[in-house]
């Protein structure tokens, strides 16, 4: 096991123990209740609470990038790979569950040549590497329109794509890289798609090979794009109705609920043994807790407002188990925005207000004990959880004061700070700051999530000690509304929220090419240093954890954004008579065909 996995398992597995003494210490001696679910499981259904999916396309496009869509696209499109962190396979590939073979690299580890399994879609037709190629055409001529890209990497990172036969294909690199970084987070970006149903360029069009046509790509990319966005036809429209996973669509409301049903022609293993899985989305945490109180879902989750009433849920059949994932929790500065963006650029700012959050209360008083402090882009390890050990910056808010005060601010406690000495020189505000520059920024956050509000609440208090105003605007979907602001275009927000489930769950290295490399395809703040990138890069060529720690510790101190307290991903409640709900993904990713009903 490589240090990078080993450092990873210790990980998750403490995050499980902390979050199991959480709900040990509130639950008591219930946790061994038994007991049948009020009314019982539906033999032929599962109902669960899940938010609404808006994006079946599996190439992933910006502002479409949220857990649910993962989730749904698995269901019907497998991946090459797909990964079990908990497993011991090489690679931590899930191959059950899996398109692709092993890999096999060449002597001079530049070369990996790869097979696929014996699959078949959903209309009969075999899998072959052509549907490798359709996908690898359609990224490769609209790189731009790819939320996985970014300048250098993946697929920039080929020099060489072949076609050796139906089954087997090989890819070659630039460079040497870590073989196991490279199967994990590059490899874990292609898809398999259907060329014999969707390379076309309109509805009525015919099936061809435009897609061997830089032109024709971008063509058929357009169109699979505008359909994937007409969410009223998910249901009828005849290009999704051919999948290679265990489900395929029987019913979508847009913004409301998704019926899914087996397919009958899936080629693997681990065919659904229920007849419908039914996607129930809720307006809030309050209306699906109630609605989880009443029995009438099947797999829910306790609100972290609510991990009192584990007892009660117990006693009604559930069982309760928190979902750890393999992730941080972060808030971005928005570097490009033009007024505050000068002001998040001055360390000591960004300083002075991570040192204005208090991550241990927040996480055990308004998280419940489901939650634990972020100190940097790598997940703590599990000695830290819980703790802000290891964490650059601890909660102080008159060094925060003093911080400011010593740059020239004019601290005005529940008022607006100003920038009493405005210029880049000792003891003044620093570059771009003009005299009479307030602390004063919009927050945007998710709504729906009554600890987010109370966290946010909290924050907001804290800020106005020290003058900083916290104008805090709930939305639904916080992630498409604060997207990366570019030249030329209206820039309004100033910090960003989306981590009430955690803000980003990473594939099998927590390397940060896709996060906080400058012009990385998920950087919504636009944080751009030169050294983060040279660390970030060196990441992805050590086969050791010295690399990863140098860039750990980094970025931790100079704070690309604000390190927030990592929830779990949810506290899943589920009828006790659901069998293989656990283990739960810690990447995110859920396999319903592998529940059962005893």
């Amino acid at each position: 096991m490589t240090p990078q996995r080993s450092r990873m398992r210790r990980a998750i597995l403490g995050t499980a123990l902390v979050a199991a003494l959480g709900l040990s210490a509130c639950s008591g001696a219930a946790s061994q209740s038994g007991g049948t679910a009020s009314g019982g499981g539906s033999s032929d259904t599962v109902t669960m609470a899940f938010r609404t999916p808006n994006w079946i396309l599996p190439i992933s496009a910006p502002g479409f990038t949220q857990g649910e869509n993962a989730i749904f696209g698995n269901a019907m499109y497998r991946p090459l790979y797909n990964y079990d962190l908990n497993s011991d396979a090489d690679y931590s590939i899930n191959e059950t569950k899996s398109l692709g073979t092993q890999p096999e690299f060449s002597e001079d580890g530049k070369t990996i040549t790869i097979g696929l399994r014996d699959a078949t879609w959903s209309d009969g037709e075999p899998i072959t590497t052509r549907d490798i190629e359709f996908w690898w055409n359609l990224v490769t001529n609209n790189k731009d329109q790819w939320a996985s890209y970014r300048e250098g990497a993946f697929p920039d990172n080929i020099t060489d794509f072949t076609i050796i036969d139906d089954t087997t294909f090989s890819l070659t690199t630039d460079k040497v890289y870590s073989p196991g970084w490279f199967v994990g987070n590059q490899l874990n970006k292609i898809s398999v798609m259907p060329q014999h149903v969707w390379d076309k360029t309109s509805a009525d069009g015919q099936v061809g090979d435009d897609d061997r046509d830089p032109e024709g790509a971008q063509k058929v990319f357009e169109f699979l794009t505008a359909q994937a966005k007409d969410l009223s036809t998910y249901a009828t429209n005849d290009l999704w109705k051919v999948v290679s996973g265990p489900w395929t669509i029987s019913s979508y409301v847009p913004n409301g609920q998704v019926e899914l049903v087996p397919n009958e022609n899936y080629w693997g293993s681990d065919s659904p043994t229920f007849d419908k899985l039914v996607l129930k989305p809720f307006t809030g945490d309050d209306a699906e807790f109630n609605v989880l109180r009443s029995g009438d879902i099947d797999y829910g989750y306790i609100p972290a407002a609510n991990v009192s009433q584990t007892d009660y849920m117990e006693s009604k059949g559930y069982t309760v188990a928190p979902w750890y994932g393999w992730s941080i929790t972060y808030m971005p500065f928005n570097f490009a925005n033009p007024t505050s963006g000068p002001v998040f650029e001055q360390e000591y700012v960004r300083q002075a207000m991570q040192m204005l959050i208090d991550q241990e209360t927040i996480s055990e008083k308004i998280w419940g004990g489901m939650a634990s402090p972020t100190c940097g882009p790598v997940p703590q390890d599990s000695a830290d959880l819980g703790t802000s050990n290891g964490c650059a910056y601890s909660f102080d808010p008159a060094g925060a004061q003093k911080l400011l005060e010593d740059h020239g601010w004019k601290v005005v406690p529940d008022g607006t700070t100003v920038c009493e000495s405005a210029g880049s020189g000792d003891g003044q505000c620093g570059e771009g700051i003009e005299q009479g520059a307030e602390l004063s920024f919009k927050l945007v956050s998710q709504s729906g999530f009554s600890a987010t509000t109370k966290m946010m609440s909290e924050i907001k208090s804290q800020m106005a000690k020290v003058g900083i105003v916290l104008d805090i605007q709930e939305v639904p979907d916080s992630v498409s509304v604060t997207q990366k602001c570019e030249s030329g275009q209206e820039c309004t927000w100033d910090l960003s929220f989306f981590g009430s489930q955690g803000s980003w769950y990473y594939p099998v290295y927590a390397s940060g090419e896709r996060l906080f490399a400058t012009d990385a395809p998920v950087n919504l703040g636009s944080y751009s240093s030169s050294e983060a990138d040279e660390l970030i890069e060196q990441t992805q060529f050590s086969n050791d954890d010295t690399a990863m720690d140098a860039y750990n510790s980094f970025l931790a101190e100079d704070l690309p954004v604000l390190w927030m307290p990592n929830p779990v991903y949810q506290i899943s409640a589920y009828k006790s008579e659901l069998q293989g709900v656990e283990p739960q993904d810690p990447m995110n990713l859920m396999y319903p065909e592998d529940w059962s009903w005893k």
